[in-house]
């Protein structure tokens, strides 16, 4: 089975990282790959989501981390043993199956121990000599292991500890070897000697065991009956039936009780642990109800992780949905600047400095010759116009100017209204659930040396509704500052038809002395003319962050 691959873009999605995201693997599977996936990390912001529900649309995977789990890496039939199984079944398992260790569990799959071959070999054949003839099993385990059929008494589930001797002399040195036994804890096995059968039942030992099929007279059976004796009758030689009554002896007499055990959805990490540390050659996979799911052994952490990623509209870990790190990167298509993660081997990166990665798309499906279907080309529209503000922003280029021409003409619509109407519907706070989901719909982490911060952008119509909830912003920043560690929060609140934005920032106070455009009242700030985080904010944040620690 191919490896599924998930086409994603970056934490808190937009409209350029979803619409690409889903146009790109519509690509790959146009091209043959029917193993991609289009996917987002987190809810949909409300512009994307209006987008999509006006194309008829349906979103895209959301996964809220991308972390290994257990479940991607044990299979999910595993071996078992119950507790009454003899030693026989339990070695035939082992054998058969190539396995060190067998999960123990009840009548409801529930483990309740674990058996590993090493141990079992350890106490059967060492921790046993010392009583040699000592055979703990139940009547139906050892009847069932022998082939037998009982010619006298009846099957029994108790378990029993029985003394096991050979009948392989004459009577009267027979009979001395069994002094000093409890006759009702003897397990005598003979072949076609009817003094030692006779003497046996004359004993009234607990069971009597005639090996080779041979037939017991019919006067010694009732004798047996009268004296309580069980008799069983097997086709095996007296020495291969010797050997499979102590295998008759059931798992619950060796099985550990203490083992160690993960659930199906804990992390990878975890299972890494247990495995590494927990003294324990195997873990017990469980799923929701407790009933076992697999087994995993330190073999197991070298199983392929099933998934694979292609990021999209990024390229840094610090933006990329949780996990990423942990899972193969096969492929990176953006337009922001470098600030990618070393890959293990070679893969495609394709950037190219443009005002929307919808742009990059676009130029993927022309340069494979194939025009995306009236719906997509319609996404990939709006993904350009989202990030270039209907062209209006300094990060567009001629090519994203080149690419709105051809796909406003696959789409039937015309780039200037279709902008508008996007964001027209979907602009300013009150489009968001809360004021955080606003804040945080389109906040990106970033590093100048040892400085962290962050920048939210939020596109408006006019200011008044900023100035409206402008306190609460701010306390949204601080919040936002305290629960991501940050030194700085920032929101850039950009009226698009102004082209102006108002840059509130919390951390920093210093920002005053060195920002270098009007300062409105404590901590912000009036940008005339800038619309971009990318090409604009960013690239001006990092000079004076960089000045203030110069």
């Amino acid at each position: 089975m191919a490896q599924q691959i998930y086409v994603i873009g970056h934490t808190n999605p937009d409209t350029d990282s979803v619409a690409s995201a889903m146009a790109y693997a519509e690509l790959k599977r146009r091209l043959g790959h029917d193993n991609v996936t289009a996917a987002m990390s987190g809810e949909p912001n409300p512009q994307t989501g209006y987008i999509l529900e006006r194309l008829g649309l349906q979103p895209p995977l959301c996964m809220a981390d991308v972390h290994p789990r257990v479940r991607d890496i044990i299979s999910r039939q595993p071996i078992i043993a119950r507790r009454e199984m003899p030693l026989r079944d339990v070695l035939q398992l082992f054998h058969r199956h190539s396995i060190r260790v067998l999960p123990v569990v009840d009548e409801h799959d529930r483990p309740v121990g674990m058996a590993s071959l090493l141990k079992l070999s350890e106490k059967y054949l060492v921790a046993g000599t010392g009583r040699k003839r000592g055979v703990d099993t139940s009547l139906r385990s050892l009847c069932g292991c022998l082939e037998g059929e009982f010619l006298s008494g009846r099957a029994s589930d108790e378990l029993e500890h029985l003394h096991l001797f050979i009948g392989a002399m004459v009577e009267d040195s027979f009979s001395e070897q069994l002094a000093g036994y409890d006759t009702s804890s003897l397990m005598i096995m003979t072949g076609d000697r009817r003094s030692i059968q006779q003497a046996a039942i004359d004993l009234g030992v607990r069971l009597l065991v005639v090996t080779g099929g041979y037939a017991v007279p019919g006067e010694l059976l009732d004798r047996a009956r009268n004296n309580g004796v069980t008799v069983i009758s097997t086709p095996h030689d007296t020495a291969t039936s010797a050997w499979l009554a102590r295998l008759s002896t059931p798992l619950s007499c060796f099985f550990e009780p203490h083992f160690e055990k993960i659930e199906l959805g804990e992390s990878l990490a975890q299972l890494r642990l247990k495995l590494l540390h927990g003294g324990q050659p195997a873990v017990i996979v469980t799923d929701e109800n407790g009933t076992i799911a697999g087994v995993a052994t330190r073999s197991s952490l070298l199983t392929p992780i099933p998934y694979s990623l292609i990021l999209v509209d990024h390229n840094e870990l610090t933006q990329a949905v949780p996990g990423a790190e942990t899972v193969e990167i096969l492929e990176v298509i953006d337009h922001h600047k470098l600030g990618n993660p070393p890959t293990s081997q070679p893969i495609s990166f394709i950037t190219s400095p443009v005002g929307s990665t919808c742009t990059v798309v676009a130029g993927l499906y022309r340069q494979q010759g194939i025009e995306p279907e009236n719906t997509i080309a319609a996404l990939l529209l709006a993904g350009i116009l989202s990030d270039t503000v209907i062209l209006k922003s300094p990060t567009t280029t001629p090519r994203d100017q080149e690419m709105v021409t051809w796909l406003e003409s696959l789409a039937g619509l015309d780039h200037q209204r279709f902008g508008r109407e996007i964001f027209s519907a979907c602009g300013g706070f009150s489009a968001h659930a809360s004021l955080n989901r606003a804040v945080r719909s389109d906040f990106k982490h970033f590093t100048q040396d040892q400085v962290r911060f962050g920048i939210g952008q939020v596109e408006v119509v006019g200011f008044d509704e900023f100035h409206e909830l402008k306190e609460q912003v701010r306390e949204e920043l601080k919040r936002i500052r305290e629960e991501d560690r940050l030194q700085l929060a920032g929101l850039m609140v950009t009226d698009i038809i102004s082209e102006t934005t108002l840059f509130l920032a919390e951390g920093i106070e210093e920002l005053a002395h060195v920002m270098g455009c009007p300062h409105l009242e404590p901590q912000l700030y009036e940008l005339k003319g800038v619309m971009s985080r990318k090409k604009q904010m960013l690239p001006h944040l990092l000079k004076v962050l960089a000045r203030l620690q110069g």
